[in-house]
């Protein structure tokens, strides 16, 4: 994610080396986000914004050992 984005990008991969996850994200404009929520994707390789819908998904699927 290295391009800022507009929040109507609802489809985002991120890597591991950008957890932990929160949205917005730091590359989203600022104008019209939400409060920062953090999301756990670790488990699941996935996770669903419950203020703006956004879809992220865990670049490599979930984390093996993750609890």
């Amino acid at each position: 994610m290295n391009q800022q984005t507009d929040n109507k990008n609802r489809e985002i991969e991120i890597t591991v080396d950008e957890l932990p996850l929160h949205c917005p994200t730091p590359e989203m404009q600022l104008w019209n986000t939400h409060p920062r929520v953090f999301l756990p994707i670790e488990k699941t390789g996935e996770a669903l914004c419950p203020y703006c819908g956004t879809h992220y998904t865990l670049k490599g699927g979930p984390l093996a050992g993750h609890h």
